[in-house]
């Protein structure tokens, strides 16, 4: 046989290499390729040999006219291409990776660094990543300071770029690459600040252990030789994917099956209260962009008649009757389904909050601006494990269970939450 005449092998052949571009891009192996350790290279390796390989096999490779005795076929096949492209893949990566590594650590690579900090805390600091260039893979570029002194002491080794409210704007300027906060206790009173800031610009941003107290459940550790703990910003590729072609296909069956609700919450809306049926309010969004989340109206109209925003109670006189009842069992939510279509939310994802509420809980609580770099939801583990939340202060407690998702976000964290919400539902413990 002509395999060359085969058409389908023409094609099939021209199309692999494409497949394989598009696998290991979601996997994330072209991103951030100086930051990549070996373990890291091997697990995303395994990964996307196995999806790819799978996929290949069940579309390509498997013929369902083959005799039953000769499956043992099928398992030579797939073991044999899986072992193949793993290791003709994974052994280039790992000699890439292993001379990238070595680049930086003798220091011919590095990442361009400024030090949120000018006094003696930042100083030590600095001296200590020259003496230990294991763990020193920062070209500094300078410092920002973040009170006013008369002398730095950082001013002797690297410039002063400037002030901190200035810190997105020296980011842009000189490519910077990582952020190191090493601010004096007396100064943590802008870290909120600092970290709206720089969360917005995609940069890595690490701390000092003593710190974490002030970031708590908002960090995770680097390699062992650093004395850093790194503000997680990473994203991933495949779940965001992934979790999207979830999110557009559960939210049309929803709002199919939901139907009946649809038009029985409307009605019940309509004639328990005078106003509107939908009710239109701007919650801020994945890297703080403002949208209009929508609602089925729970409250009388002019609920917030004073002009200052205000958090709702079990008992709260603003409440309808029958919005209590669509709070109950979170049908007053169902029609943030379109926004879930529109890609402005996501099924799961911390609940987006009020711009008034935001600046109270970054008060107290300045990680709260980590979980903007994610789509909001519909439902949240901290909406499971707390529910709504009545003041400031229980917005900040619902804040380390939101924090604790991001840091293990999956589509298996997801469903369990999904499950959670739902039994929460039908036994009515919504308020």
């Amino acid at each position: 046989m002509n395999i060359l005449g085969d058409t389908n092998f023409i094609i099939e052949i021209i199309f692999l290499p494409f497949f394989w571009l598009i696998i290991y891009t979601f996997s994330g192996s072209y991103r951030k390729i100086y930051r990549k350790s070996r373990l890291q290279e091997l697990g995303q390796t395994l990964l996307s040999t196995t999806i790819g390989v799978l996929t290949i096999f069940f579309v390509i490779l498997i013929d369902d006219t083959i005799d039953v005795y000769e499956y043992s076929y099928y398992y030579y096949s797939i073991i044999s291409l899986w072992c193949i492209h793993f290791f003709i893949t994974y052994l280039p990566r790992v000699l890439l990776t292993s001379r990238t590594l070595r680049r930086i650590r003798t220091h011919k690579i590095g990442f361009s660094t400024i030090i949120v900090g000018s006094n003696g805390k930042a100083l030590n600091i600095f001296q200590e990543l020259q003496r230990d260039s294991r763990s020193c893979s920062n070209k500094f570029v300078g410092f920002v300071n973040v009170e006013e002194y008369d002398t730095y002491p950082l001013s002797s080794y690297m410039p002063h770029l400037g002030f901190y409210k200035d810190l997105k704007k020296i980011i842009k300027d000189y490519k910077i690459e990582e952020v190191i906060i090493a601010m004096e206790r007396s100064e943590t009173n802008t870290i909120d600040k600092i970290i709206r800031e720089i969360s917005k610009t995609g940069t890595y941003i690490k701390v000092l252990p003593e710190m974490s107290d002030i970031l708590m459940g908002a960090v995770k550790t680097t390699l062992i030789w650093s004395p850093f703990i790194e503000i997680y910003q990473e994203t991933n590729l495949w779940l965001d994917f992934l979790k999207r072609v979830i999110d557009i296909f559960m939210s049309i069956f929803a709002i199919i099956i939901l139907i009946p609700c649809y038009i029985f919450v409307a009605i019940g809306v309509k004639y328990s209260s005078p106003g509107p049926i939908i009710y239109r309010q701007i919650r801020i969004g994945k890297n703080g962009r403002p949208f209009y989340m929508l609602k089925f109206r729970s409250m009388y109209i002019d609920a917030e008649k004073n002009g200052l925003p205000q958090l709702s109670s079990d008992d709260d006189p603003r409440i309808t009757p029958f919005g209590h009842f669509l709070r109950k069992i979170r049908l007053d939510e169902i029609p943030q389904f379109f926004s879930v279509l529109k890609g402005e939310m996501s099924l799961v994802g911390p609940r987006p909050e009020r711009p008034y509420f935001i600046q109270k809980i970054a008060k107290i609580a300045p990680e709260y601006y980590l979980l903007q770099s994610i789509k909001p939801g519909i439902t949240s583990w901290g909406q499971v494990k707390f529910g709504y939340a009545e003041n400031i202060d229980e917005m900040v407690q619902r804040l380390k269970y939101d924090l604790l998702y991001l840091e293990n976000r999956s589509l298996v964290t997801d469903l369990k939450i999904l499950i959670y919400t739902i039994i929460i539902i039908f036994q009515g413990r919504g308020k």
